[in-house]
């Protein structure tokens, strides 16, 4: 039986770390229409956040681990 191929574009999104959290940027909507958008919502897209437990089960399957 061939191995399971790595999902590389899921791989490129998402930072592992060493406990086995995965960590995700808040991407959508950060560079569009800024001016509407206040301070804060601006600056909270910038920090990245943990998956959910059910959300970070499916993609551990996808990148392989």
């Amino acid at each position: 039986m061939p191995k399971q191929k790595t999902n590389k574009s899921v791989l490129k999104r998402i930072k592992i770390t060493s406990t086995g959290k995965i960590l995700r940027r808040h991407q959508f909507g950060a560079g569009h229409l800024k001016r509407k958008k206040s301070k804060g919502a601006l600056e909270a897209q910038k920090k990245t956040s943990a998956y959910f437990k059910g959300e970070a089960r499916k993609l551990r399957k996808v990148i392989g681990l």
